[in-house]
């Protein structure tokens, strides 16, 4: 008889000890939760005190209907460059941003494929390709003339469709002048409608800001370890 009191009273006990457990564990994803709601909601946060603060003047430019996408949001502009910016100002920085991101997505390619490919010159520089630019200077020093003049008439020629005279102004961009539009486009890859055309311009800018970051690690990398980036 002595032995049931004790029974039921252990019983009584892993049922209450269940029963708390279970108590327990199921509130516990709630916070969980909130926990991610809250994390949500400070990185939203984040985001909207590094927004770009466009001035009245440049609120309807259209250089701001592409570029601001997921996860950073329309605007995203933490330096503030667009704080005071008039809509030239911001047509010249997205200009530069789309001229930059276009040569940082051709030189990451040019640095991995010139390791692995280097015909010129007998293909005598086998270092890291950040190096090259010497190695082909003390091999050929003349080559680099035509490669300049090359980029001078490049530029000439993009300073003649989009920018204004320097009589007017000198760092004027043309009202017509869509940034990075040159009117290059022998695929005729170039949509027609503007959804279209918006979608374009935000992959291209999201590729050539990626590329610029890339381009930086692999340069820093490569001077940092003065090995190839693809071993």
């Amino acid at each position: 008889q002595s032995k049931r009191p004790t029974t039921r009273n252990q019983m009584k006990f892993t049922a209450a000890l269940l029963f708390s457990l279970s108590a327990f564990a199921l509130p516990s994803v709630k916070p969980s939760q909130t926990k991610v709601s809250s994390i949500n909601s400070r990185l939203n946060g984040v985001m909207k005190s590094h927004g770009r603060k466009v001035s009245a003047k440049a609120m309807d430019s259209p250089v701001l209907k592409a570029g601001g996408t997921a996860p950073l949001g329309p605007n995203w502009d933490p330096a503030g460059f667009s704080k005071e910016a008039d809509p030239n100002a911001l047509k010249r920085y997205r200009e530069a941003e789309i001229t930059h991101g276009r040569l940082a997505m051709l030189g990451t390619l040019g640095m991995l494929t010139q390791e692995k490919l280097h015909p010129l010159f007998g293909g005598n520089f086998p270092g890291p390709s950040v190096f090259h630019f010497e190695e082909i200077q003390k091999a050929n020093p003349a080559f680099w003339y035509p490669v300049m003049l090359s980029i001078a008439i490049a530029e000439l020629g993009r300073a003649r469709l989009g920018w204004t005279s320097p009589d007017e102004s000198l760092w004027g961009l043309q009202d017509k002048y869509d940034p990075g539009n040159l009117g290059f486009d022998p695929l005729g890859l170039y949509p027609t409608t503007e959804a279209e055309q918006t979608n374009m311009k935000n992959k291209e800018l999201n590729n050539g800001r990626l590329a610029m970051i890339a381009a930086a690690g692999m340069i820093a990398q490569e001077l940092a370890t003065g090995q190839k980036m693809l071993n």
